[in-house]
């Protein structure tokens, strides 16, 4: 594990036009590597949210295709960053796409791709209505990736409400937790502190988590606050309601500070649960 470094959260209200919102992500991108950060994230859904099945699938593209991926690969080589893109759909099929984030290094490669594995199949009590496993091929594997500063584990949203995920990828040696999120305005504002304060405790990992913000297409609401979390759980940037750039410096040594005062890591156990019958 390296020096320290700055990350940078970038904030988004994406709409369904796939040119403009590379744009509107690339200058948030420029933004934050002029504010001197080393590593920068974007939100999930950073090039595209839609509205209905047909509509997402439209505006999917195979990977060797999707013109986000060469705009964002030459800005990393650029701008000499590390960039995680929080999530592009990729058309996997006619009828399927991939949840997908992509990991670029300086010299623009693509270092790391994970799909989302917990597909947000939900009623909120606000109106809104989710069925991604209608249109998305849920991931099958964890994945960790090493920067020069420690290991990154990627996820994405909904995820970050399965704590069995954040600790396998702790227990794979990740010191840096990236939650790209379009999390609800609904959910957001009972629960997006919390779980990710949550996530990064009972890891003692830094967490990432860009978020789109505002409102979009067919009145879906975001609820906005990109945060970065240190490891004891206190918030060190909170980027509010609107979309912009936050940064943070991250000092690697905290997560070896906080793993060493609660060592909750080394103390897992495997755990059967007793069935008692009824008397």
């Amino acid at each position: 594990m390296s020096s320290g470094f700055t990350v940078g959260l970038v904030q988004t209200n994406s709409s369904d036009d796939v040119s403009a919102n590379i744009a509107a992500a690339s200058g948030f991108i420029r933004q934050a590597a002029g504010q001197g950060a080393d590593f920068i994230l974007t939100p999930e859904n950073t090039t595209a949210i839609t509205s209905g099945r047909e509509a997402t699938l439209a505006t999917s593209l195979p990977e060797d295709a999707h013109p986000a991926i060469p705009a964002f690969a030459a800005l990393a080589e650029e701008l000499k960053i590390w960039l995680l893109i929080g999530s592009l759909s990729i058309k996997l099929e006619p009828t399927k796409a991939a949840n997908r984030s992509f990991l670029f290094d300086p010299q623009g490669r693509i270092a790391a791709r994970y799909d989302k594995i917990h597909m947000f199949d939900v009623e909120i009590p606000d109106g809104q209505s989710y069925r991604e496993s209608a249109t998305f091929r849920p991931g099958e594997e964890a994945v960790t990736a090493d920067l020069p500063w420690g290991k990154l584990g990627l996820s994405i949203c909904y995820d970050m409400r399965f704590p069995y995920l954040y600790r396998s990828l702790a227990h794979a040696g990740a010191s840096f937790l990236a939650v790209p999120a379009a999390f609800t305005e609904f959910t957001g504002r009972a629960h997006w502190h919390v779980l990710l304060r949550a996530r990064a405790i009972e890891t003692g990992c830094f967490v990432f988590a860009p978020a789109q913000c505002g409102t979009h297409v067919a009145d879906r609401r975001t609820y906005g606050h990109s945060l970065v979390v240190a490891p004891w759980g206190e918030v060190l940037a909170d980027a509010g309601e609107e979309p912009g750039v936050i940064t943070a410096h991250i000092d690697p040594a905290r997560v070896t500070e906080a793993r060493r005062m609660v060592p909750a890591l080394s103390h897992d156990k495997p755990l059967k649960v007793a069935e008692v019958a009824p008397a």
